[in-house]
């Protein structure tokens, strides 16, 4: 089996990356993080000659989840959303007005994800695994090497816990506990910035150092 295809296009006012899943033998993709842009997203995955199966939110921010409504309407595919911030997508427009940005509303998702669940984008899993600190209802997806984070780890940076339903306690758990015992090589793709590994960030970031040591040493 041929492993995923992940695409990074970043986009949007945020610079949010929205990423493409996809399984390149059988041509499936899912969309991780649909952000303001959606006709570049959509674009791309006509230029690849890929099917769009599906959209996996990793949490509900306003600039993962603002081309929600546009995918869905143009594909009509499901999207998958952890039920612990669903009341934040629901608030997305109210999230929009907070910070000036004009934003649909999306449809109501249509799963919900669970910590062990496992998805899939043609043959190719992800495991779900619940990371709660940025938002209530953060989930990574990890797979084939690979631990699409959302906004809970960056390159040498943690998510932000300064808005609603963030907690830096207990983000700090979710990656101490979900994260840090992947294998070192594991490729981090994260909301925001360049892509990382689990072993740069678990000697060189210095928001898990706890004593002068690495958090999972």
């Amino acid at each position: 089996m041929a492993p995923p295809e992940i695409v990074c296009l970043t986009n949007g006012a945020f610079a949010e990356n929205c990423y493409l899943v996809a399984d390149p033998s059988l041509g499936d993709v899912v969309i991780v993080d649909p952000g303001e842009e959606a006709e570049l997203f959509l674009r791309r995955i006509e230029t690849e000659g890929w099917t769009l199966r599906a959209v996996w939110l990793t949490h509900a921010h306003l600039d993962h989840v603002a081309g929600v409504a546009h995918v869905v309407r143009a594909t009509g595919v499901a999207t998958y959303l952890h039920p612990a911030d669903r009341s934040l997508y629901d608030g997305v427009v109210e999230q929009g007005q907070w910070l000036g940005v004009e934003t649909e509303a999306p449809p109501p998702p249509d799963h919900e994800l669970a910590h062990g669940d496992t998805v899939r984008v043609g043959d190719c899993s992800f495991k779900v695994v619940h990371t709660p600190g940025h938002s209530p209802g953060s989930v990574t997806f990890i797979g084939h090497g690979a631990a699409l984070v959302g906004d809970v780890l960056f390159a040498g940076s943690v998510g932000r816990v300064d808005l609603p339903g963030g907690d830096g306690s207990t983000l700090l758990k979710s990656i101490e506990r979900e994260l840090m015992p992947l294998p070192d090589h594991t490729i981090v793709y994260p909301g925001h910035g360049p892509a990382t590994s689990i072993g740069e960030e678990r000697v060189g970031n210095p928001f898990l150092m706890k004593g002068g040591k690495a958090l999972g040493l």
